[in-house]
């Protein structure tokens, strides 16, 4: 006998159905539907456990098939199924939970089951793209069958229904909008998008398995196939299980398993396991990493309970990790909240911070085992470090065991040990300790030379954030100064070992730095006629430490935000007055011919930093074709 009715919607809940529904894209139906699937499916199991069913599971499984003729879509699950009154009570009592109230009265046995449902209003995702929706579901204590249909609107029809074995199918009537997801490849690309991982074997067709051929069989004889099902899904994918049971191929593998298109393997990974104060698992990799800091981001999946949620980590993962790759799943984060509320929660800033002491602790863990290993990768990784200790204190605060500081030979030092290594007299004129750097080997090489002539270490440091983080270290680390060994500081420092007496008096110094600067006619350069060493270079360009460091800052968006405004291009022409060359230059009487080689001389330093383009450099190269003439 047929009953007729209207829904009940408890006013009390209808805030969260709203929320729920704040999709955007109505492709999250199948996610949803798929979820309740699986949940049946595991409480059954659960129940079957620990003895209050005795029903025989068998290979349970959920199925999902496409009927283009009736335009419907089927969600086939073979786990609790529901009684009349169970249907009555959780579909047409819209926002009842029966996870929630599941998990209540197991809540000691239950709690490692791998419940998905938190709301009970996933079911009724499926009205986004179905114009009529039917259940035809079986409870598992062989109560009769129950068939009910719904158009949508509150009113359904409920009445006995035909089917013999426990379990639930959810039919949906594909709206005329929505065909889409009658597609095959459309069905097939979501599941694998939300479904890859989940928990209970899906079923989406079959395939074709090639057998043994049969004893006795020709080698021309064709092998004998077999339709089987067509299982899309990894059950049991990497992070589930104990970091004891995996190798490092498993590891590999299941890279391969996440990013199919990705073709260079993982340098290490990062397993996680914590149950308290929260429930957290997954796998972290580091690829090899780009400069780019851009590039890389969003390759991380957010499950919940295995079941796939987002790529957008932010909030969850600390931003500098976020150009890792691999899983994180936690039934502590929600499927669906806005990302402000994520970065309000306590629960995820807890997680946040976990991560970030378990990446430290693992990359120290990897320095520590093989330091030369560490050392091959560092090129690789540096981007993710040096962000990491830019951004996050904790991070950097364990860093230094691990952090490493490459010089322009190939060494690397940790911090303590590159201050132990710097020479003594390597500190400026308020007692810091000068740490010389250069940033790029091939357009500084002679700067480089000048320091190692001195014994000087000289360090490698070239990402597109180091003026930031040498602004961190300065002022984090006691007494210790910055100076790309470019920068006029860095010539100070070699200049104050020379000790060279000077072959022009301070008035032909003021001469020569005169006609020089009216020669180059460039306000952008400051003049300085200096005793150097003689078979030091004739001119050198130097720039102050700190507006070069504030416009790098500025490109990386840093000096900008720090009220700077835009920084000019400012640089110290360093002429060295012992140069057999300077002093010939300052001899000379012909003044066309003085100020050609004065021109060439500065072209020549302007070069070698990559300063001089344009017309400049087109007039450079007739120049010296009319010298060689």
């Amino acid at each position: 006998m047929a009953q007729e009715g209207k829904i009940n919607v408890a006013v009390e809940n209808i805030f969260p159905l709203i929320k729920k529904f704040l999709y955007s894209d109505h492709e999250i139906f199948l996610r949803e539907l798929v979820s309740n699937a699986t949940d049946a499916t595991l409480k059954l199991q659960h129940l079957v456990r620990i003895g209050e069913a005795t029903v025989e599971l068998g290979d349970q499984q959920i199925e999902i098939k496409i009927d283009k003729e009736a335009k419907t879509l089927h969600i086939i699950d073979q786990g609790l199924g529901m009684s009349e009154e169970e249907v009555q009570k959780y579909i047409n009592e819209v926002a009842f939970s029966g996870a929630e109230e599941f998990l209540e009265k197991y809540k000691d046995t239950a709690k490692d089951s791998g419940i998905i449902g938190h709301f009970g209003l996933g079911f009724y995702s499926a009205f986004m793209v179905a114009s009529q929706v039917e259940i035809l579901t079986k409870s598992y204590k062989d109560t009769p069958a129950v068939h009910w249909t719904c158009d949508g609107s509150p009113n359904y029809t409920i009445e006995p229904g035909n089917k013999e074995n426990f379990g639930t199918e959810i039919i949906l009537h594909i709206s005329e909008e929505d065909t889409e997801f009658l597609d095959e490849n459309r069905i097939k690309e979501l599941l694998n998008k939300y479904n890859k991982f989940m928990p209970v074997p899906i079923k989406f067709g079959t395939r074709t398995k090639t057998l043994e051929k049969p004893e006795g069989a020709k080698e021309e004889d064709p092998a004998p196939t077999q339709e089987v099902d067509n299982i899309i899904n990894n059950p049991s994918p990497a992070w589930t299980k104990q970091p004891t049971d995996l190798e490092d191929a498993d590891y590999k593998s299941f890279y391969r398993e996440l990013y199919p298109m990705q073709f260079e393997e993982p340098l290490f990974h990062i397993h996680l396991n914590v149950d308290y104060p929260f429930n957290l698992t997954g796998i972290l990799y580091f690829p090899k990493m780009t400069q780019d800091l851009n590039v890389q981001k969003d390759r991380i999946q957010l499950y919940q309970n295995q079941v796939y949620v987002t790529d957008n980590v932010e909030g969850i993962v600390p931003e500098f990790l976020t150009m890792l790759r691999g899983v994180i799943d936690s039934p502590d984060i929600p499927l669906n909240v806005s990302r402000s509320y994520l970065q309000a929660d306590g629960a995820v800033k807890k997680i946040s911070s976990y991560i970030t002491r378990k990446v430290a602790d693992k990359l120290k863990s990897l320095f520590n085992e093989d330091r030369k290993a560490f050392e091959e990768k560092w090129n690789d990784i540096k981007i993710v470090i040096e962000y990491g200790m830019l951004s996050e204190d904790k991070f950097f605060d364990k860093a230094d065991k691990f952090a490493l500081y490459p010089t322009v030979d190939g060494s690397y030092f940790l911090w303590e040990e590159l201050l132990e290594k710097i020479k003594p007299t390597q500190t400026d004129k308020d007692g810091r300790t000068v740490v010389l750097y250069a940033s790029n080997k091939e357009t500084q090489h002679s700067y480089i030379a000048a320091a190692k002539n001195k014994d000087y270490e000289v360090l490698l440091l070239d990402s597109p954030i180091v003026s930031h983080l040498m602004q961190k270290l300065e002022s984090s680390k006691e007494k210790v100064s910055f100076v790309r060994v470019d920068a006029e500081h860095a010539d100070n420092l070699i200049k104050k070992e020379e000790e060279q007496i000077s072959k022009l008096t301070d008035e032909e110094k003021e001469t020569l730095q005169k006609t020089i600067t009216e020669t180059i006619a460039d306000s952008g350069y400051t003049v300085q006629v200096e005793a150097m060493s003689s078979d030091a270079a004739p001119f050198m360009i130097t720039q102050p430490e700190f507006m070069r460091r504030m416009k790098e800052m500025q490109a990386t968006g840093g000096g900008g935000m720090m009220g700077f405004g835009t920084m000019p291009d400012m640089y110290n022409l360093v002429v060295n007055g012992n140069n057999d060359l300077v002093q010939s230059i300052f001899n000379e009487k012909d003044k066309t011919k003085q100020a050609g080689l004065i021109q060439q001389g500065v072209d020549l330093a302007k070069l070698s930093q990559g300063l001089l383009k344009g017309e400049k450099l087109t007039e450079f190269v007739n120049r010296s074709y009319g010298l060689i003439k």
